[in-house]
């Protein structure tokens, strides 16, 4: 298969902003000479993420992941760079010849992930087809429809049904049997249980079917609803794929791939308990809507939230543990995700989204999310009176010392202010006394919040011993003096065709690291067809991560504009006579190490005077530089 050429790739790449493109998945905000958000392949509580959109790359100060629009959605969303360069391209409406684009489909057919989701992509083709075209599948459509689903919506989410078996034999195992389709992959797939003799079983019989969707709308799971009303133990309400190589139930957003587009309409995503409450927001009008995989929210969810949006609502049902459930949630926000700005939709007790929409029509209920909304102090404030008898002075006063230790955790005055007045108006109260017991209050409650939150930020570091280095924010990476050299001097090439000369006359000479050497080697190589240097274009051409992380590095580097001959020869020397001692260095280090593992006393003895000699050394030529 013939491979795009560079001509077309540039093309393609130059077709798009940057920006845009990456806007799709993560919250940007401008800062400086860059556009920030917060980082999506790791822990970033504080926005580290960084696009260059004059020179077209993005680059993380703290997990140091770089590339440009190609390796953004290679390294998100799992591509191919043939499958990335198709994608833009489609985004720009540029035709790829086929003896080109066809290449992008290898990945999908052969990769073990691939064949993963193409398997669920075509069980959720399969259940559909049961439900809208069989009679097999009238019992579920009719359940549907009752529910007030319409057709457009049945379709939009792609719902199905698995029939219980019949005389026939099971539909999923017989369809996948058929399609000769590995029993390995079968196995893996979550789709099937595993009896004693190693026979593969459906795993759902008669349940309404919800694809369970990826970022990039492919099915990587399901979950079906019996018809029955109510679930027992044996036939659950609800039952949900059980967790594979392609779905993770703690980092999986129902509907998040239609929900992240429309939230960059709307400004913000709306956080639902149910399939069903997103399903029936989305046919009122309500397309950002979003749920988790159960109740109860998880640090992932929020980091891939906070990701694609500021602002959050929360809107679960009115009942007793929907308002325990948005209690958690708050709890879960403010302590993973503070920056997030949350409002709290309060639907009427005992009703659900679902419910309100079927009861009182989409329009309705589109216009009450927007009207009313309250955010997590006025909820706090509501839910500690529930179950208490306000009337009796004990309860009371014990919701009054708890209501003014939410509001003493308020930052700003002025707010504090307002929502003293609020209790004071509710229950009668002089405001000055409430304000004099809320000042000895404050000092208390802004302290223990501290501490809390220090905690909190403690055990994350903790659980992840990556975010011991992910959470110190925008540092720069403090690279060795050789390193410093080798990047000064890459840059000094790039700018300066007299550099360029002289270092291609210079026959031996050679950078240290092999990265370095390789893209020395590629950037000369890309000199010959081009006048301009482009660093979105070089990193096409990086074999590595490590290479673009170089080259993000190297065109964020500030030199003078004037490039003088001392500058470049004082690279050329660290990097000729300084390697060689780092190089023994790092050598004789990682001997040493080996040694103390092995319990080599004597060995161990040896290499570190040697090493000690070594420091010795480089502390001298230090010196003599100074002076």
């Amino acid at each position: 298969m013939a491979r795009i050429p560079n001509e077309l790739i540039d093309q393609i790449r130059d077709s798009v902003n940057i920006v845009d493109v990456i806007s799709q998945d993560v919250q940007l905000k401008k800062q400086g000479k860059n556009l920030m958000g917060h980082c999506p392949f790791h822990r970033d509580d504080t926005p580290s993420f960084a696009v260059n959109e004059q020179k077209q790359f993005f680059y993380c100060f703290s997990c140091h992941r770089s590339g440009n629009v190609f390796g953004f959605l290679q390294q998100l969303h799992n591509l191919s760079f043939p499958e990335a360069v198709q994608k833009v391209a489609e985004m720009s409406n540029i035709s790829i010849p086929s003896q080109y684009s066809s290449q992008s489909q290898t990945k999908v057919d052969t990769s073990p992930r691939g064949q993963l989701v193409q398997l669920h992509d075509q069980v959720a083709k399969l259940y559909h087809h049961i439900l809208v075209n069989t009679e097999a599948g009238r019992p579920a459509m009719q359940y549907l429809l009752h529910r007030g689903m319409s057709r457009a919506l049945i379709d939009q989410f792609n719902l199905g049904f698995a029939p219980e078996n019949n005389a026939d034999g099971e539909i999923l195992l017989q369809y996948t049997q058929n399609q000769d389709i590995d029993y390995q992959l079968l196995r893996k797939s979550g789709l099937f249980t595993e009896d004693r003799n190693g026979d593969l079983h459906d795993r759902f019989h008669g349940r309404v079917m919800y694809p369970i969707m990826n970022e990039n709308g492919h099915v990587v799971a399901f979950s079906g609803r019996i018809l029955a009303p109510k679930g027992n133990d044996n036939e659950p309400k609800y039952m949900n794929s059980p967790e594979t190589e392609i779905f993770n139930k703690s980092r999986t957003l129902f509907n998040l791939n239609v929900a992240k587009k429309a939230a960059r309409q709307t400004g913000s995503l709306t956080l639902f308990e149910g399939f069903m409450d997103v399903i029936s927001a989305y046919g009122a009008g309500v397309e950002n809507g979003i749920a988790s995989m159960g109740t109860n929210l998880t640090e992932d969810q929020i980091r891939t939230i906070q990701r694609i949006t500021t602002h959050v609502n929360i809107c679960y049902d009115g009942d007793d543990p929907g308002q325990n459930a948005i209690y958690r949630a708050i709890q879960m926000f403010e302590n993973n995700a503070p920056r997030l700005s949350l409002q709290i939709i309060q639907l009427p007790a005992g009703i659900d989204p679902d419910e309100y929409v079927q009861k009182y029509g989409g329009i309705k209920f589109k216009d009450y999310l927007q009207n009313s909304q309250e955010n997590p102090v006025e909820f706090h404030l509501r839910y500690l009176q529930r179950g208490l008898n306000l009337k009796n002075q004990d309860e009371l006063l014990g919701y009054l010392n708890a209501a003014l230790r939410v509001i003493g955790q308020v930052s700003e005055p002025v707010a504090r202010d307002l929502y003293l007045q609020k209790l004071a108006d509710e229950f009668s109260l002089d405001k000055e006394s409430l304000k004099r017991q809320l000042d000895e209050i404050i000092p208390h409650v802004q302290r223990t919040s501290a501490t809390s939150k220090r905690k909190s930020v403690q055990q994350r570091v903790t659980s992840n011993s990556s975010s011991a280095i992910y959470d110190q924010g925008q540092t720069a990476t403090v690279v060795s003096k050789l390193e410093r050299a080798e990047q000064r001097l890459l840059k000094y090439y790039i700018n300066d065709e007299g550099v360029r000369l002289s270092l291609q006359n210079n026959k031996s000479f050679k950078f240290v690291d092999g990265d370095y050497q390789e893209l020395y080697t590629k950037i000369q190589e890309y000199f010959v067809d081009h006048q301009e240097f482009s660093t979105a274009a070089l990193m096409d051409r990086a074999t590595n991560q490590n290479q673009q992380r170089i080259l993000t590095q190297v065109a964020e580097l500030s030199l003078d504009d004037n490039i003088n001959d001392d500058a470049v020869n004082d690279c050329i020397r660290v990097i000729i006579n300084d390697a060689p001692l780092e190089q023994q260095i790092k050598a004789k280090k990682a001997a040493l190490n080996e040694a103390a593992m092995m319990n080599d006393q004597e060995l161990t003895t040896k290499l570190a005077s040697e090493l000690v000699t070594l420091y010795q050394h480089q502390q001298k030529i230090k010196t003599e530089e100074l002076n």
